[in-house]
């Protein structure tokens, strides 16, 4: 068991201004750092974070994975590194108390990394379109028959040990981020899992599947990812 492990959390949010009080509101207590990357909002949310106890980094490229890697960068250059990341949107739609249930399993070691899945647990009516429930069933079947990993989603909120965060050599800067840490996961022998978790309605308008641009988008990029890998 992991004595006392120190754990941070990676907020990469892009205008989550009404959300992301919220979001950091919730978050348990045990946790040291709230890393909240700011992706170039025109809004208030670096204010509105510092406000609410985060660390904000920002990040003025666009793109999920290139804020979660500048978000990253700030953790390298801490003098004591820690022992667990949590990553989760800032979006409110995850439900940042139940953090506990995902961080246990590495805790007890008995896995390395923990996806938190919205598919095994209780999604709110209208939390997710039938473009995001179709590609993550898509995404996870492709997984599973083309490079044996067995997952359910490709949920946002995981958590990871540090050190083994740092051997993936995480390289994506957008849509990809989450199916290649899943991937990358799994051909490195990494003990995973995922546990139920609730999903409810986002605050605000999606970036991804509020739009045609970025169903596509998204879809397109997650899909060159589990060949590319192949």
């Amino acid at each position: 068991m992991l004595q006392n492990p120190i754990i941070d959390v990676i907020i990469p949010a892009y205008n989550e201004v009404k959300s992301i009080p919220k979001v950091i509101a919730e978050i348990p207590d045990r946790v040291r750092h709230i890393v909240v990357a700011n992706n170039n909002s025109s809004d208030r949310t670096g204010e509105v974070a510092v406000q609410a106890g985060a660390v904000v980094v920002f990040e003025p490229q666009k793109g999920y994975g290139k804020a979660c890697l500048t978000a990253m960068d700030w953790i390298k250059n801490q003098e004591i590194q820690p022992d667990i990341v949590v990553f989760l949107d800032g979006d409110y739609s995850d439900f940042p108390e139940e953090m506990n249930d995902l961080i246990s399993p590495i805790i007890d070691q008995k896995a390395d990394m923990v996806i938190g899945s919205r598919a095994l647990g209780n999604r709110e009516s209208g939390s997710m379109t039938f473009p995001q429930v179709f590609g993550n069933w898509l995404a996870t079947t492709l997984m599973k028959y083309i490079q044996g990993a067995r997952y359910s989603d490709l949920g946002p909120f995981r958590a990871i040990r540090w050190e083994n965060l740092l051997l993936l050599n995480m390289l994506d800067q957008n849509f990809g981020w989450t199916i290649e840490m899943q991937i990358k996961a799994h051909k490195a022998g990494l003990r995973y899992l995922e546990v139920p978790v609730n999903y409810r309605k986002r605050i605000g308008v999606s970036k991804v599947s509020g739009t045609v641009k970025g169903v596509f988008g998204a879809g397109y990029k997650i899909i060159l990812t589990i060949f590319k890998y192949w």
